[in-house]
């Protein structure tokens, strides 16, 4: 049976590897040079090859090195995940988080397997409609946290990201090129009227209403099917679509923020610890399907 690798060897190696200098690495470790060039050499030893050249200042990695580097970084990784849970206090609880559905498949899935990882014994509940009812349930104290829409800047809360709505075609169809414009909206929606339906007459396209439902999961069928185009915030358009932008024709329909609100009658570890879930969520993964839908 192969030796099994020392975690202690592989934080040696992740320093020496960071630093690019035995000393340096001893240093971040808080150990002697002669005892990190040790370890490097057991290391090595139970590879049975070299992880670093040896250069005049200082030493590079090896192809051996190079292979090792993601495997001990994800092992250290583990470890810190690891003590950070064990370690840290216990929160246990209720949370109940509200939700617009457009984020249901594209963030909330995130959000819960992270939080219930780290806080096993939280109860979580979700629920998931359009901001104004949501704003409601918050004051009706019937949920903790809101995570809403703010098309036009005048609300309050906290801003967690900037996702615009834009309107999204199918590329397996060419929807966008029918005239009148086959288009979806939500049912019995100020937003639709205002926003969504004005950037259409603002732009001259003449357009037809084709498709009406009152959650995002519905329009986004039509969207597939090419029944229509909808419009959609620019971080959750599907594979296999498409912004419809200047170059189409279509105008970006709203200027909208993502803002988490706050129930101030309730407070707690949990609802906290989820608050951070929500913003850690949300902050980095708008930019990254930005890009990504705007290249489709």
């Amino acid at each position: 049976m192969p030796a099994p690798l020392d975690s202690d060897l592989l934080r040696h190696f992740l320093a020496v590897a960071k630093t690019g200098s035995v000393t340096r690495a001893g240093e971040m470790v808080g150990r002697t040079q002669s005892a990190v060039s040790m370890q490097i050499r057991r290391l090595e030893e139970v590879l049975g090859g070299p992880v670093f050249e040896r250069l005049p200042r200082g030493v590079v990695l090896t192809p051996l090195g190079r292979e090792l580097l993601p495997y001990a970084e994800r092992v250290q990784a583990l470890l810190r995940e690891a003590g950070e849970h064990l370690t840290s206090p216990r929160i246990s609880g209720t949370v109940r988080v509200g939700i617009v559905d457009e984020y249901v498949e594209s963030t909330v899935p995130t959000v819960l397997a992270e939080f219930n990882a780290a806080h096993p014994e939280v109860d979580v509940s979700v629920y998931c409609d359009f901001s104004h009812r949501q704003i409601a349930a918050l004051a009706e104290d019937r949920i903790d946290l809101a995570v809403i829409h703010n098309w036009d800047g005048t609300g309050t809360g906290e801003a967690i990201c900037h996702d615009p709505t834009v309107w999204v075609t199918s590329l397996a169809h060419r929807t966008h090129e029918c005239r009148p414009l086959p288009v979806g909206l939500f049912i019995n929606s100020d937003w639709s009227r205002d926003y969504a339906a004005r950037s259409l007459d603002r732009a001259g396209l003449p357009w037809r209403l084709a498709f009406e439902a009152d959650n995002s999961a519905a329009l986004e069928k039509a969207l597939l099917s090419g029944l229509a185009i909808v419009p959609r915030a620019r971080s959750t358009v599907p594979a296999g679509c498409r912004i419809l932008g200047p170059d189409d024709g279509f105008q970006q329909i709203d200027n909208n923020d993502v803002f988490l609100l706050t129930n101030p009658r309730r407070a707690s570890a949990a609802i906290s610890a989820m608050a951070v879930v929500l913003r850690d969520a949300f902050r980095p993964a708008v930019a990254v399907r930005a890009e990504e839908g705007a290249r489709g």
